[in-house]
């Protein structure tokens, strides 16, 4: 095992001297911002995912050959970090290293390794920053429709609601639904959530499997409008400063502990459906 570490450890040194400026550029800019503070937290995961399933991608490439297909997936990953970084395009310049790793892994260890791996390098795709024009074009639309949402909820418990494309004016207070509280960034953010959950809780039912990948989309927007509400009802009865305060990052917890119990309550109706259906398909073919 040691002999095997030492052996990727010259290309460790190299992802790491080509990385290592892109994500001090990354944490002291937009990694920084409410926006994109999940950047860090895929990266963080995609890594521990990667040595996680390291020992098994060992033995899955033992006595399998390596693949000559590595070698045009690395180059295009470098031709993408050369461009992006010469060119200040962060989804180039990011997106590379998946390709370079895809790269490196069938060169290394093959086919079967990177079937092995293959979650842990995908999951990397929701860290790689989006150009402005994609997320203004998607986010705005996004906002809109959580905001009405929140608006007729509240009004419907009986606040004093209204709303002005995304500023919801709740008794004597005004808020903006911010790109934070229900923008493209927050839907990625709430999809890996879903989908790390459903790569580490595995079943073997694909109805459960492809139904709940489904319901992401739809939990990922409840998500955000119960963020929404929440932040409306703490500045309606405890003011402005609450809001905007602490309360406003308990909100964000709110937005994940919401969807989280979400995904566990869909996949469990999910999971007892299946069961039901198995067992009736049981009982007709005895009878």
């Amino acid at each position: 095992m040691h002999k095997k570490m030492t052996h990727w450890l010259p290309l460790i040194i190299g992802l790491a001297v080509l990385y290592l400026p892109s994500l001090y550029d990354l944490f002291t800019g937009i990694w920084s911002s409410d926006e994109q503070m999940h950047g860090p937290i895929v990266l963080g995961i995609s890594l521990w995912l990667i040595k996680r399933n390291w020992h098994a991608m060992e033995l899955a490439a033992q006595n399998r050959q390596t693949s000559n297909w590595g070698w045009p997936i690395f180059m295009l990953g470098l031709l993408l970090y050369t461009f992006g970084r010469s060119q200040d395009i962060l989804m180039f310049e990011i997106g590379s290293v998946i390709f370079l790793l895809i790269g490196l892994v069938l060169l290394q260890r093959g086919t079967a390794a990177l079937k092995v791996q293959w979650f842990a390098l995908f999951f990397m795709v929701f860290m790689v920053p989006l150009p402005g024009t994609v997320v203004d074009t998607v986010t705005m639309p996004m906002k809109m429709a959580v905001s009405y949402v929140a608006e007729q909820v509240l009004f419907w418990a009986g606040y004093p609601i209204g709303r002005n494309g995304v500023i919801l004016q709740i008794g004597q207070y005004m808020l903006l639904v911010a790109d934070a509280c229900a923008g493209l960034h927050t839907l990625l953010t709430l999809e890996a959530l879903g989908l790390l959950y459903l790569n580490l809780v595995r079943r073997d039912s694909p109805f459960r499997n492809v139904g709940l990948a489904i319901l992401i989309v739809p939990i990922s927007f409840t998500a955000n409008v119960i963020r929404v509400i929440s932040l409306s009802l703490i500045t309606y009865h405890w003011g402005d400063a609450a809001g905007q305060g602490f309360l406003h990052k308990f909100a964000g917890m709110v937005l994940f502990l919401s969807a989280l119990l979400l995904i566990i309550g869909f996949d469990a109706a999910l999971h007892k459906f299946d069961d039901i259906h198995k067992q009736r398909q049981i009982n007709s073919s005895i009878a």
